[in-house]
Formats: C-alpha cells, sequence, structure tokens
C-alpha cells in the first residue's frame, strides 16, 4: 500500500487564453507540459522535490489568471 505523500499547491500566472489552453487540453485528457513542467520547477524553487507529476486542479477567476497545480513531495526533503 502506497503511503500519502504530503501536497503543495501551486500558483502559476498565465493569461486566459492560454488557461482556456490548458483546461481544453485537461478536459480532453491531454498535458500541458509547459505549464506542467513549471508546477514542477516551482516546487524544486520551494526547495521541495517532487514525488509525483503535477496534477492540474484549475484556474483562478482572478487578474491574472493562475493555473493551479498539486504536486506531491517527498516527506523531509528540502533543498535550500
Amino acid at each position: 500500500m502506497r503511503k500519502h505523500m504530503p501536497m503543495i499547491r501551486v500558483q502559476l500566472d498565465s493569461d486566459r487564453n492560454t488557461a482556456r489552453q490548458v483546461v481544453r487540453l485537461h478536459q480532453a485528457g491531454g498535458i500541458h507540459y509547459d505549464s506542467r513542467d513549471a508546477a514542477r520547477a516551482e516546487v524544486w524553487r520551494r526547495g521541495h522535490t517532487p514525488a509525483a507529476e503535477p496534477v492540474f486542479v484549475g484556474i483562478t477567476n482572478g487578474q491574472p489568471v493562475r493555473l493551479v497545480y498539486d504536486v506531491e513531495v517527498h516527506l523531509g526533503t528540502t533543498h535550500r
């Protein structure tokens, strides 16, 4: 049985057109690789080691619009 890993929520600034594209890809079962890679890089930047691929959660309604990803991280590992 797999243990649940801690999760970090990442919000990435975007624009409306890109956000719509990411949502359409997600709904069609696809992946927007640039934003997924950016979410992973943000987790590393925060000093954590990703334990799995970032999962697209949705977008915010604010300005600027943000892409929201959840990323599982390894417990107790930080790189600062």
